[in-house]
């Protein structure tokens, strides 16, 4: 049995991750994968719960570091129920958002520290690391005019150019992982890169 892939899609909130995450999932069926396509937050029953607690716009009282915990334990109950065993049975693992995104979102955008960050998240995740992270690179403002307002997209622009230059340098130190792909044009100009990315490291 084949090692199980875990590719991830990161991205600011509207860039079209789940579009193109669906896109890639029908591909790699197409060549052979067996694929289990999930997002976070909210990837299992629980997490649904947790990320009404993190979206929900009235829970203005909702500290950051209790942001960064609920992320964290979101993603501790996604990797035991969903993503650790779905790898081991040797399946392709397409996951909207991982811990990228909580090192660019509440590390890069809301100014915490990046290295407590990473390690709670080593522990909720035991150490899983994606083998391929796909980074939707486009302007905020653009994507943001496409989403329903919820308790992170109300925050604002300035925010969202802190989490965007958070991805562009987690891309940078880890070039072999993380692939900027521009998200600019249609849907499937988007997929054909998305497409190509992929094709050049995995199939």
């Amino acid at each position: 049995m084949r090692k199980g892939l875990f590719i991830t899609l990161e991205g600011v909130d509207g860039v079209g991750k789940t579009t193109q995450a669906l896109l890639l999932k029908a591909y790699l069926e197409q060549k052979g994968h067996e694929v289990v396509h999930t997002f976070e937050p909210g990837g299992t029953a629980l997490g649904s719960s947790i990320r009404q607690l993190l979206l929900d716009p009235s829970h203005k009282e909702l500290s950051p570091m209790t942001e960064i915990l609920l992320y964290a334990a979101d993603r501790a109950q996604h990797v035991h129920e969903t993503v650790r065993p779905a790898l081991a049975d040797g399946k392709t693992v397409i996951c909207e958002r991982f811990v990228d995104s909580s090192l660019a979102y509440q590390g890069y955008g809301l100014g915490l520290d990046l290295d407590a960050i990473r390690s709670v998240n080593h522990w909720a995740t035991g150490g899983v690391v994606p083998d391929l992270t796909l980074y939707l690179d486009a302007d905020p403002e653009e994507c943001l005019a496409r989403t329903k307002p919820d308790r992170i997209t109300e925050r604002a622009l300035e925010y969202y150019a802190r989490v965007r230059a958070g991805f562009l340098t987690i891309a940078e130190a880890e070039p072999q992982r993380f692939l900027v792909i521009s998200a600019a044009g249609s849907r499937e100009e988007v997929a054909s890169r998305v497409l190509q990315a992929v094709e050049g490291v995995l199939v």
